[in-house]
């Protein structure tokens, strides 16, 4: 039995209002969550010094690989769980769900107890010796010690816009951080605490914000509840398949950006690395913005295309698109015209002669990226998971690596000129993909009227 509510939002609503009701509140939220990163790192840089800002740039792929494993779960249990409530098959969905939060806190407890473990290597592997290694083992292990709670956050997230709860989430997400940003302040600008203290900040907020996003499903009053747990290597299999291209996109993203990290150090040691975490940090803002607005519109194109509406599946994509293009628009603006307002806010002390020129290439990677972002979000949602592995890791990884080393007799210019190249890349095999899907995304409508 379908859900009325969720009928109601997801297939009767246009999909312009749609878009106000769900994207506008997910980007909102995903706004202010990265506001609080790019906070995390001003605090950081202005209040520890340059020296635990890089350290807190070497460090953040691990915790980001973190984390990859509870989206690996959240974001693949989304999909099968849309479909299902689209189908009517509301015990299957509380299934995929009640299974999916067991399995986040007991990864992110083997994760953590390895990470925990394996920091100190990492670093000296990465080439960071004295105070530049010890920060960052510090940061590292703070998260990895809170990562079975913390981690919930991501999943809980994409749960409560499934069962419309799109208000909520974005408040939740205002309120993790300012949460966050508040303590994190208190504990570095007042107390006088290291960098390990912003790493607590955050999963504090984290622990607290993943309590009260679940609070609601033990109370039985959403569209997914906790029932006794079925362990299913089926389920988990269609859960693995559906996360994997956005677990992959993080994981092979990371991998490149350790890669990039050791090629910094040894072209340009800690300002490198210093110059590639505010880039890092631009994007950060940029990314979380289009992700809200194409992510929040996912459960209704699988709750649709479970339903059977292909062809409001096509307006829904073409909004997303449209959104998409016009963020990266106003991203490209903002990093070329205003390259040193940009370096100033992290950078505390003298900035290197070639950070400028570094955020004006970069600048030039919005011109395309919005391509493969939608292109990759669209395949998902159509469960067409191997299509958006293929665009995830070539973007992530195969393109950006590969560049690396055909570049890397430019030095320092190449790594800066990889970005814009990778994302040209990346938006001509997304072409090709949507090319190749032309037959099944054409498909006819359910016969059944709707609101188009």
């Amino acid at each position: 039995m379908r859900n009325k509510a969720q009928y109601d939002l997801f297939v009767r609503t246009s999909p312009g209002r749609l878009f106000l009701k769900a994207s506008v509140p997910g980007a909102i939220g995903m706004l202010a969550s990265a506001m609080y990163q790019t906070l995390d790192g001003v605090f950081v840089g202005n209040l520890l010094g340059d020296t635990s800002f890089a350290a807190l740039n070497l460090a953040m792929p691990f915790v980001i690989i973190n984390f990859a494993i509870a989206d690996l779960i959240g974001v693949g249990s989304a999909v099968p769980i849309s479909i299902a409530l689209g189908e009517g098959r509301k015990k299957d969905a509380d299934r995929i769900f009640t299974l999916s939060c067991i399995l986040i806190v007991a990864l992110g407890a083997v994760m953590g107890a390895f990470l925990f473990a394996m920091a100190p290597v990492f670093m000296r592997l990465m080439g960071a010796e004295g105070k530049f290694a010890s920060d960052a083992v510090a940061y590292l292990r703070t998260y990895a010690m809170m990562s079975p709670l913390s981690t919930m956050v991501f999943a809980s997230d994409n749960y409560l816009r499934i069962c419309g709860r799109i208000r909520t989430s974005m408040g939740l997400n205002i309120f993790m951080s300012i949460f966050c940003g508040v303590f994190e302040f208190f504990l570095l600008g007042i107390c006088g605490f290291g960098i390990w203290a912003a790493a607590f900040a955050s999963c504090t907020g984290m622990i607290i914000t993943a309590f009260l996003s679940l609070l609601p499903f033990f109370r039985g009053r959403l569209a997914l509840g906790f029932v006794r747990p079925v362990f299913s290597f089926r389920i988990i299999e269609k859960i693995i398949a559906c996360g994997l291209p956005s677990f992959l996109n993080n994981i092979a993203g990371r991998l490149t950006s350790i890669i990039m990290n050791i090629m910094l150090v040894r072209y340009g040691g800690e300002a490198a690395v210093s110059v590639y975490g505010v880039l890092m940090y631009a994007d950060g803002i940029v990314f979380p913005i289009m992700y809200g607005s194409c992510d929040s519109l996912q459960p209704a194109i699988g709750y649709n295309w479970g339903a059977g509406y292909p062809s409001r599946v096509r307006s829904i994509e073409k909004l997303c698109y449209s959104v998409a293009a016009s963020i990266c628009l106003v991203a490209f603006l903002i990093c070329f015209l205003n390259p040193d307002g940009i370096l100033s806010a992290f950078i505390a002390g003298e900035v290197p002669s070639y950070a400028s020129f570094a955020v004006t290439v970069f600048a030039f990677t919005y011109l395309t990226r919005w391509i493969s972002f939608s292109t990759q979000s669209f395949m998902l949602a159509l469960e067409r998971s191997r299509y958006a592995a293929v665009i995830s890791v070539s973007m992530a990884f195969v393109f950006p690596v590969a560049l690396l080393f055909a570049m890397q007799g430019l030095g320092l210019t190449g790594i800066w000129l990889n970005f814009p190249l990778t994302s040209l890349l990346g938006a001509v095999l997304s072409v090709f993909v949507l090319s190749r899907e032309r037959h099944t995304i054409m498909m006819k409508d359910h016969p059944e009227s709707i609101n188009q």
